[in-house]
């Protein structure tokens, strides 16, 4: 987890180091621990007021497409500097007239046991066609709970985000331990004047 206020020191420079045509507004900027997602929001393309639903989506689409590719390597200089400075991959998407793309994203594998009560939940996924597989059926319940609980989540991760701040502003680690070398020293010498004397 990372605080709210080092989320917006990565926005905040994000919001700096994007080329001001890259996007019409910096939407979100999204980091867990493997992962820096960057939103922008693009222009919608000008179509008639009664054109078609079809005819809409295709637009939108090829808009998303033209901005991949035309803006490929500005991304990829901004992406180099991110992932050297944050120790993270960057990921890119887009909001384009209502629409939301992702062109890249990390898919990192999490590693869990489950006892059988919990495998038959996801076997019994799998045979509704819901998944094709147990790890795709513990995506859709990851998916399922995020949609449910956002607010209760929100409130875990704001609750992380205190502790934090509390532990920043204990006792150094580093000085705590300073002081029991000190301490450690003294006794030795201590020790050793009774000894001698």
């Amino acid at each position: 987890m990372i605080t709210s206020e080092q989320r917006d020191n990565l926005r905040g420079w994000f919001a700096g180091r994007l080329p001001d045509d890259l996007f019409e507004e910096l939407v979100e900027v999204v980091v867990d621990r493997e992962e820096i997602t960057v939103i922008g929001r693009v222009p919608a393309p000008r179509l008639a007021g009664d054109a078609p639903a079809a005819e809409r989506e295709a637009a939108v689409t090829a808009r998303i497409q033209e901005f991949r590719e035309r803006t490929r390597e500005a991304r990829m200089a901004v992406a180099r500097d991110a992932e050297h400075r944050f120790r993270r991959k960057v990921s890119w998407g887009v909001v384009c007239d209502g629409e939301r793309a992702l062109f890249t994203h990390v898919a990192a594998p999490v590693m869990t046991r489950l006892r059988q009560p919990e495998r038959q939940v996801l076997d019994t996924l799998i045979a509704a066609g819901v998944a094709r597989s147990r790890s795709d059926a513990l995506a859709w319940c990851v998916r399922l709970v995020q949609r449910h609980t956002d607010d209760w989540l929100t409130e875990l991760r704001e609750s992380l985000e205190h502790v934090q701040r509390v532990r920043a502003q204990g006792p150094d680690t580093g000085e705590a331990t300073d002081t029991q070398d000190e301490a450690s020293t003294r006794d030795d010498s201590s020790t050793r004047d009774q000894k001698e004397g």
